[in-house]
């Protein structure tokens, strides 16, 4: 079987540990380590503005699974993986096959790529990612800057330039204004 990045089920929360317990077992047995090349929760890094102060956060991009890096044997694969699926909180392989009787398919080339460029493993172009996401009609409130206190609708989100043009009420008119990601919450969330 070729080698590639397998994509692990677990409960919600326990993604870090199931990690560790990987790592830990290619540690302790030789011949898992040379199935079990690697295991990683990726973590993106996102923005947001707290008390005005722009703050970096990590958040999973794939929460409730792990990526593990398997170079599975074609004739002893269900034995390596069952290896995996016996540790406390995996609940299995993500596969097509519901009988589980085939070996989990690796993710493609371009689906590790998109992921490990998001995770900075990868070099890519550096985007901008705030921790809310914005879409046309969304109502949000402008927590900065001379339109302070103002809330509106958005119309528009534009990512290249990380800003919104938003609807606001001033003098009685509607009048749109740019805004930075950055200066903006949903209105629900204030």
């Amino acid at each position: 079987m070729a080698q590639g990045w397998y994509v692990v089920h677990t409960y919600s929360g326990y993604e870090q540990k199931i990690e560790r317990i990987i790592k830990k077992m290619r540690e302790t047995d030789p011949g898992f380590a040379q199935v079990c090349l690697d295991a990683k929760v990726p973590f993106e890094t996102v923005y947001e503005l707290k008390d005005g102060v722009k703050k970096e956060t990590k958040r999973k991009i794939l929460p409730g699974y792990i990526l593990v890096q398997l170079d599975l044997p074609e004739n002893t694969w269900r034995a390596w993986c069952f290896q995996i699926t016996r540790i406390n909180g995996v609940t299995g392989f993500l596969t097509a096959d519901a009988d589980r009787l085939k070996p989990p398919v690796p993710l493609s080339e371009k689906e590790v790529k998109s992921i490990f460029q998001k995770t900075g493993d990868l070099p890519a172009d550096q985007v901008f990612r705030p921790k809310q996401t914005f879409a046309v009609g969304d109502r949000v409130k402008i927590i900065d800057g001379p339109f302070e206190s103002f809330t509106g609708v958005v119309d528009e989100v534009n990512l290249e330039k990380n800003s919104l043009r938003i609807s606001v009420g001033i003098f009685g008119r509607s009048t749109p204004v740019e805004v930075d990601f950055l200066k903006v919450v949903k209105d629900d969330e204030v």
